[in-house]
């Protein structure tokens, strides 16, 4: 459990990642704040896509998405500044370290090839519709507003 100050820094830094893009800290983070950054941002948002810039299954299941028009948080692993502790995060919250770790709905459905089978099936929308009232707002922050929402605002 947070000590108080401790989730105080870890909401500020949460929100400094929706408005900016990115952490403006130089310090690392704890495998506790990287797991509820992640826990939070995949609370918040319907769809949520952790990737990297230049894999080509993150495109292929960004493309998915695109296709049917659905709306989703990307958070880009290899521009974050602490991309190498949220992938270790996802890795002990997933039991895969690869990536695209996606997300629907607060789950995470695996990654870009069972995205793109999921879609075939016809099950990827179900899912999406499926998705709780706080995962489809549009706050002030742009969270989950958008298509490809990204981090990198």
């Amino acid at each position: 459990m947070f000590v108080k100050g401790r989730l105080y820094k870890l909401r500020q830094t949460y929100c400094q990642i929706q408005r900016m893009g990115n952490f403006t800290s130089s310090g690392g983070l704890s495998s506790t704040e990287s797991a509820q950054f992640v826990q939070d941002v995949v609370a918040h948002n319907c769809v949520v896509i952790f990737s990297k810039t230049t894999c080509p299954y993150c495109k292929m299941a960004k493309n998915v998405f695109n296709e049917i028009g659905a709306t989703y948080k990307v958070i880009e692993l290899d521009e974050h500044n602490h991309g190498r502790q949220l992938q270790e995060a996802l890795a002990q919250m997933t039991g895969a370290r690869t990536v695209p770790r996606v997300f629907i709905n607060g789950q995470c459905i695996g990654g870009g090839s069972d995205t793109r089978q999921l879609h075939q099936q016809g099950k990827l929308l179900p899912l999406i519709e499926k998705c709780s009232p706080c995962c489809l707002n549009s706050g002030p922050e742009g969270s989950g507003s958008g298509q490809n929402a990204s981090s990198q605002s």
